[in-house]
């Protein structure tokens, strides 16, 4: 995702912070998100959409 500007932001994982464009290897990144608070929001996010799954999972 880019925003208006076109710029791109990251979270990473190796350093457990928001990163611009140019930053750590893509490969220890979340993202792109289209902003800062996006990126920031990253683990929460992920977290919950796997809670999300794994409750799908015992449904069926």
């Amino acid at each position: 995702m880019t925003s208006e500007t076109g710029e791109q932001w990251w979270f990473c994982l190796k350093h457990m912070r928001v990163e611009p464009d140019k930053g750590c290897p893509n490969k220890d990144r979340m993202g792109p998100y289209s902003s800062a608070e996006e990126a920031a929001g990253a683990l929460q996010r992920s977290a919950e959409r796997n809670r999300a799954w794994e409750e799908a999972d015992r449904d069926d």
